[in-house]
């Protein structure tokens, strides 16, 4: 589906092409502590936050985002030629951070990684040559706020860890990550499970286009739009947890949703603001 700003290359012929200063910026982005530690309700384990260093961290959340995507949601993963197999890369990884949570072990050592995102900052979007959400949707109204805006993407956690404190844990680090950096904007794709043929996604839609929709001077246009039309947009349904986690930390939708065939979901583009997060959202991640 996706027609990237980038011709296709090996996802290592990539790296190599990065500059000392784009690598140098990247590091200034981290300090060298780690995010305070959480602990998986489910398991009673530790969990540690980290941004990647290495490329071995960052093939770490590759393989996780293969197991998410594809093994359980069945997504056609288009990678380069010269990936590892088992691994979701494209051509947006190299210029991306990496937020990791993984498990420590009982003597503290790093384990599995059970949860990640991807950030795509505004100096290294105009590296790279857009955002990924450009392949999706027309995000011409938003040039005003591209300067101090990234773009979340590839979010997963492990189905064994999925009873909210990987994600909360994720969303402590990048609430820091934006304040640290001077960054307001946070833009992503939610998707929606197209399973049932689009029903669910097109109702939701009919949902929040009344309760959460951002104003037009915001709003965005899909390149491949769902045919909601042609749909039962009148289902009484519940937003998927993380749609609904965006929702109450301010989030707005930015317009309909756009069709993904290779991952088969309905996307729907998404603004959250740190101005926007409600008073118990930012004592908690940011303690202000």
């Amino acid at each position: 589906m996706k027609d990237l700003p980038l011709p296709t290359l090996p996802i290592a012929d990539l790296s190599s092409l990065l500059s000392a200063e784009t690598r140098a910026a990247r590091r200034s982005l981290h300090p060298r502590s780690h995010a305070p530690a959480a602990v998986d309700g489910n398991a009673r384990q530790t969990l540690e936050v980290v941004w990647a260093r290495t490329e071995e961290d960052i093939l770490a959340a590759q393989r996780l985002r293969y197991q998410v995507f594809a093994e359980e949601m069945g997504a056609r993963l288009s990678v380069p030629a010269s990936a590892p197999a088992g691994h979701d890369i494209d051509l947006f990884d190299p210029y991306c951070e990496h937020l990791l949570v993984r498990l420590q072990g009982q003597n503290g050592e790093p384990g599995e990684v059970i949860g990640t995102y991807r950030v795509l900052t505004p100096a290294n979007a105009k590296r790279v040559g857009g955002l990924y959400s450009e392949t999706e949707f027309d995000l011409t109204r938003l040039r005003h706020l591209r300067g101090k805006m990234v773009e979340l993407g590839r979010s997963c956690v492990h189905p064994n860890h999925r009873n909210g404190g990987a994600i909360m844990a994720l969303w402590g680090a990048l609430a820091e990550f934006m304040v640290r950096n001077d960054l307001d904007t946070m833009i992503g794709c939610a998707s929606i499970s197209m399973r049932d043929g689009g029903h669910v996604a097109a109702s939701l839609w009919q949902q929040l286009s009344q309760t959460h929709l951002a104003p037009i001077e915001l709003q965005v246009r899909p390149r491949l739009p769902l045919p909601v039309e042609e749909l039962d947009r009148h289902l009484q349904v519940d937003p998927p947890a993380l749609i609904k986690g965006y929702l109450r930390c301010g989030a707005k939708v930015l317009g309909a949703p756009a069709w993904d065939p290779d991952f088969n979901t309905a996307d729907l583009p998404m603004l959250m603001r740190i101005q926007d997060l409600p008073a118990r959202y930012r004592r908690h991640f940011l303690g202000a």
